[in-house]
């Protein structure tokens, strides 16, 4: 029991640190696909999540997944359950994410919860739609400051690579 609890944290962990830096800070400053499936103001989460079958809104879900997947691979050794357990709980961490835009409202209690324990509230992620510069992390809290430097990095490597260019 306490091995499968273990195995669903570190994927989670593991899985949340690989995709912000791996995939969803790099995405914000060289890529498009995530800000135009994700972030554009023309959408919300029904339009881009549920009711649309768009190619390009499932390579963002799957790319943004991938690294999770990968943890998974790697701890599906030492306990199938916790892996399972820790993709479910990763999936419904997705969608309870972004219920803000039905119009959800975190109870006070379950939100000191989440303070307590560095997860990320819808309203704290409807944040990083509002500013794409702030609310890094998509399960963890405290992802968000080492996201913000290594956004500064990529923006600054980003304009050095185009300079180096000319």
């Amino acid at each position: 029991m306490l091995e499968a609890i273990a195995v669903a944290w570190l994927l989670l962990v593991i899985g949340d640190f690989l995709s912000t830096f791996l995939y969803h800070v790099p995405e914000h400053v060289f890529g498009s696909l995530h800000l135009k499936t994700h972030h554009s103001w023309k959408k919300n989460f029904r339009h881009y999540a549920i009711l649309t079958l768009n190619i390009q809104v499932l390579l963002d879900g799957i790319l943004g997944a991938l690294p999770y997947l990968i943890v998974a691979v790697i701890l599906w050794s030492f306990s199938p359950i916790g892996v399972i357990v820790g993709l479910l709980l990763g999936q419904f961490h997705v969608w309870w994410r972004h219920v803000t835009a039905l119009g959800w409202q975190t109870p006070q209690f379950i939100n000191i919860l989440c303070q307590i324990l560095f997860i990320t509230t819808p309203e704290r992620h409807w944040l990083h739609h509002q500013k794409t510069s702030l609310g890094f992390g998509d399960i963890f809290t405290f992802f968000e400051q080492p996201a913000q430097i290594w956004l500064r990095w990529l923006r600054l490597l980003r304009i050095r690579f185009r300079y180096s260019r000319i």
